[in-house]
Protein backbone atom coordinates (compact mmCIF):
# COMPACT_ATOMS: atom_id res chain seq x y z
CA UNK A 1 0.00 0.00 0.00
CA UNK A 2 0.94 3.18 -0.63
CA UNK A 3 -0.02 6.66 0.75
CA UNK A 4 -0.10 9.93 -1.36
CA UNK A 5 0.67 13.40 0.67
CA UNK A 6 -0.24 16.67 -1.31
CA UNK A 7 2.54 19.25 -0.31
CA UNK A 8 2.36 22.67 -1.69
CA UNK A 9 3.44 22.41 -5.40
CA UNK A 10 3.58 18.71 -5.64
CA UNK A 11 2.66 14.93 -4.44
CA UNK A 12 4.89 12.79 -2.38
CA UNK A 13 4.72 9.10 -2.73
CA UNK A 14 4.88 7.44 1.04
CA UNK A 15 5.33 3.82 0.72
CA UNK A 16 5.24 1.17 3.68
CA UNK A 17 8.07 -0.37 4.59
CA UNK A 18 8.41 -3.78 3.83
CA UNK A 19 9.91 -6.74 5.99
CA UNK A 20 13.06 -7.70 5.24
CA UNK A 21 13.85 -11.21 4.31
CA UNK A 22 17.47 -12.87 4.21
CA UNK A 23 18.20 -15.85 2.42
CA UNK A 24 20.08 -18.86 3.90
CA UNK A 25 22.89 -18.10 1.45
CA UNK A 26 22.87 -14.86 3.10
CA UNK A 27 22.80 -15.52 6.59
CA UNK A 28 25.52 -18.11 6.54
CA UNK A 29 28.02 -15.69 4.61
CA UNK A 30 27.80 -12.69 7.08
CA UNK A 31 27.87 -15.73 10.02
CA UNK A 32 31.25 -16.79 8.71
CA UNK A 33 32.15 -13.51 8.44
CA UNK A 34 31.28 -12.86 12.02
CA UNK A 35 33.18 -15.82 12.99
CA UNK A 36 36.59 -15.03 11.41
CA UNK A 37 36.83 -11.53 12.80
CA UNK A 38 39.04 -11.24 15.79
CA UNK A 39 40.06 -7.87 16.50
CA UNK A 40 37.96 -5.42 19.06
CA UNK A 41 35.25 -3.57 16.59
CA UNK A 42 35.21 -5.73 13.59
CA UNK A 43 32.06 -7.40 14.29
CA UNK A 44 29.97 -3.98 15.11
CA UNK A 45 31.37 -2.74 11.52
CA UNK A 46 30.26 -5.43 9.71
CA UNK A 47 26.71 -4.72 11.59
CA UNK A 48 26.59 -1.38 10.76
CA UNK A 49 28.08 -2.34 6.94
CA UNK A 50 25.37 -4.81 6.23
CA UNK A 51 22.63 -2.74 8.04
CA UNK A 52 21.98 -5.50 10.78
CA UNK A 53 21.29 -6.02 14.47
CA UNK A 54 23.66 -8.21 16.95
CA UNK A 55 20.75 -9.96 17.64
CA UNK A 56 20.31 -11.54 13.85
CA UNK A 57 23.51 -12.84 14.46
CA UNK A 58 22.37 -13.97 17.90
CA UNK A 59 19.54 -16.22 16.44
CA UNK A 60 21.23 -17.24 13.07
CA UNK A 61 24.06 -18.92 15.08
CA UNK A 62 21.14 -20.32 17.32
CA UNK A 63 19.60 -21.88 14.42
CA UNK A 64 22.93 -23.32 12.51
CA UNK A 65 24.28 -24.36 15.68
CA UNK A 66 20.56 -26.74 16.23
CA UNK A 67 21.57 -28.07 12.63
CA UNK A 68 18.28 -26.15 11.22
CA UNK A 69 19.52 -24.85 8.30
CA UNK A 70 16.22 -25.16 6.42
CA UNK A 71 15.13 -22.93 9.02
CA UNK A 72 17.52 -19.97 8.13
CA UNK A 73 15.31 -19.72 4.87
CA UNK A 74 12.13 -17.95 4.76
CA UNK A 75 9.76 -21.15 3.95
CA UNK A 76 5.80 -20.75 2.85
CA UNK A 77 3.21 -20.26 5.38
CA UNK A 78 0.37 -22.71 5.97
CA UNK A 79 0.08 -26.25 5.76
CA UNK A 80 2.08 -28.44 3.14
CA UNK A 81 0.82 -29.43 0.01
CA UNK A 82 -1.11 -32.64 -0.74
CA UNK A 83 0.20 -35.33 -3.14
CA UNK A 84 -2.16 -35.40 -5.95
CA UNK A 85 -4.03 -38.38 -6.52
CA UNK A 86 -3.86 -39.23 -10.52
CA UNK A 87 -7.46 -39.81 -10.38
CA UNK A 88 -8.83 -37.02 -9.04
CA UNK A 89 -8.91 -35.08 -12.65
CA UNK A 90 -10.57 -38.13 -13.79
CA UNK A 91 -12.88 -38.53 -10.94
CA UNK A 92 -13.80 -35.05 -11.17
CA UNK A 93 -14.26 -35.09 -15.15
CA UNK A 94 -16.50 -37.23 -15.36
CA UNK A 95 -18.54 -35.97 -12.40
CA UNK A 96 -18.94 -32.62 -14.71
CA UNK A 97 -19.52 -34.62 -17.19
CA UNK A 98 -22.44 -36.90 -15.35
CA UNK A 99 -24.15 -33.18 -14.01
CA UNK A 100 -24.09 -32.28 -17.96
CA UNK A 101 -26.08 -35.12 -18.72
CA UNK A 102 -28.37 -35.44 -15.83
CA UNK A 103 -29.60 -31.93 -16.88
CA UNK A 104 -29.69 -32.98 -20.75
CA UNK A 105 -32.19 -35.71 -19.76
CA UNK A 106 -34.34 -33.65 -17.38
CA UNK A 107 -34.29 -30.90 -20.39
CA UNK A 108 -35.48 -33.46 -22.92
CA UNK A 109 -38.11 -35.18 -20.62
CA UNK A 110 -39.61 -31.96 -20.01
CA UNK A 111 -40.04 -31.44 -23.92
CA UNK A 112 -41.11 -34.71 -24.14
CA UNK A 113 -43.63 -33.78 -21.05
CA UNK A 114 -44.64 -30.76 -23.05
CA UNK A 115 -45.11 -32.68 -27.00
CA UNK A 116 -47.15 -35.70 -25.19
CA UNK A 117 -49.49 -32.41 -23.82
CA UNK A 118 -49.23 -30.70 -26.73
CA UNK A 119 -50.62 -33.83 -28.51
CA UNK A 120 -53.43 -34.58 -25.63
CA UNK A 121 -54.39 -30.97 -26.26
CA UNK A 122 -54.33 -31.20 -29.95
CA UNK A 123 -56.63 -34.60 -29.59
CA UNK A 124 -58.99 -33.72 -27.23
CA UNK A 125 -59.37 -30.15 -29.47
CA UNK A 126 -59.97 -32.49 -32.53
CA UNK A 127 -62.37 -34.31 -30.81
CA UNK A 128 -64.10 -31.56 -29.70
CA UNK A 129 -64.62 -30.00 -32.58
CA UNK A 130 -65.74 -33.14 -34.11
CA UNK A 131 -68.73 -33.21 -31.80
CA UNK A 132 -69.35 -29.42 -31.94
CA UNK A 133 -70.09 -30.21 -35.77
CA UNK A 134 -71.78 -33.05 -35.18
CA UNK A 135 -74.37 -31.47 -33.26
CA UNK A 136 -74.65 -28.52 -35.15
CA UNK A 137 -76.45 -30.25 -38.19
Amino acid sequence: MSKVVKLGSGEVELSRPSRRRFSAGYKLKILEEADACSLSGQIGALLRREGLYSSHLTNWRRLRDAGALSALSPGNPGPNAKPRDPHEARNKELEKENRTLKRRLKRAEWLLDISKKGAELMEKMALGHQFETEDSE
